[in-house]
């Protein structure tokens, strides 16, 4: 088939009666959302051609091969560099930047916009660096304005060496999604955000791989039933998978994996949050290929550091909170390996002994 502008029609989409009805827009006069349509039916980025061969060393490649393979992708929300190399030590496969743990970390803020487009790309240019194989899948609230701004958004956490994003249609003023209260945009003001995250990543010379996840809260607000709307216009619009925050319930979950069937769907779990604290098994069974703890690091840090200090604060020393944890073995999980035996090999002499 051709697929470039000038061949395109609504007869060419009989299959995909979203794409027919915005094609139709498109033939109305606008090029940019033409040109977008076209681009989600690339057929380089067709799952089947990421269902064999090695693991590949770029992330945003490997996420893509995670997805089209057998097996659950499980993301361990991390907030610093710390949480991120515990999860790696653990032997996971794939990281979550949480946006409420970012804000959290970086600000000492709770999740209500306050954090900025470079606070999140600093964070997860860091987190990236420290396994760059590693795909860490990363929060981009609502793409922090327009389509422009959204589209800076997908370029600069491409740049950060992050394998993928999810953008949301909550208003700007958002919060978390598993607080009362949400507020969500229309259809068109979130599909318009898709539809520029997907621009965007076409736009990459060479050729990109990144990963688009489209995002609703809507279903606290408006119902399962516009939810799963939007998340099937989303993936029309180029999403390459679809994620349902705060959806209640295993029957609501099946329920949305059905619907839009063989997109992957990505679910959100947080202790005491909207969502029942589905294991990963329980997640798979349902049909979840991909599902992500956002605050497990952030909230275990709040117990450890809490219990530490009130600890300090009585006993007036950190001997029993240390567990017997000497700087040496702290900077070990860090990397302190690594660092020397690269210096070592490079010829430097200034770590023979650490």
């Amino acid at each position: 088939m051709d697929y470039s502008p000038a061949a395109a029609s609504v007869a060419t989409l009989p299959s995909r009666p979203f794409l027919r009805r915005y094609l139709r827009v498109s033939q109305d006069g606008s090029a940019a959302l033409r040109t977008c349509i076209l681009g989600i039916l690339q057929p380089r980025l067709d799952p089947k051609n990421f269902l064999e061969g090695p693991l590949s060393w770029n992330p945003a490649t490997r996420l893509r091969q995670m997805l089209a393979r057998p097996g659950i992708v499980v993301a361990p929300g991390i907030c610093d560099g710390i949480s991120a190399r515990c999860a790696l030590e653990a032997g996971f496969e794939c990281l979550y930047q949480s946006g409420a743990a970012t804000t959290a970390s970086r600000l000492g803020q709770p999740d209500l916009a306050i954090a900025t487009l470079n606070d999140f790309v600093q964070s997860a240019q860091m987190v990236s660096s420290l396994d760059p194989t590693c795909p860490v899948i990363a929060d981009a609230d609502t793409g922090f304005g327009g389509p422009a701004m959204v589209a800076r958004t997908v370029t600069q956490y491409a740049r950060a060496g992050v394998a993928g994003l999810h953008i949301e249609d909550q208003v700007q003023t958002k919060r978390c999604g598993h607080l009362l209260g949400k507020q969500v945009v229309s259809r068109e003001e979130f599909l318009t955000r898709i539809r520029a995250a997907v621009i965007a990543r076409d736009s990459i010379p060479g050729g990109s791989d990144f990963v688009i996840i489209g995002r609703t809260d809507s279903a606290q607000v408006l119902g399962m039933d516009e939810a799963i709307i939007r998340l099937k216009l989303a993936a029309d619009a180029g999403a390459d998978v679809c994620f349902i925050e705060g959806v209640k319930s295993k029957e609501l979950l099946e329920k949305t994996v059905n619907a839009l069937a063989p997109k992957p769907v990505l679910v959100n779990v947080i202790s005491g949050g909207l969502t029942p604290s589905f294991t990963t098994k329980e997640a798979e069974e349902m049909g979840a290929k991909i599902i992500i703890f956002s605050l497990v690091s952030c909230v275990a840090a709040v117990h450890g550091i809490r219990a530490a200090m009130h600890s300090l604060k009585k006993t007036g020393t950190d001997f029993s909170t240390a567990q017997g944890m000497d700087p040496k073995a702290f900077f070990e999980v860090m990397g302190l390996h690594e660092v020397v035996s690269l210096d070592a090999r490079a010829g430097g002499s200034a770590f023979k002994q650490v």
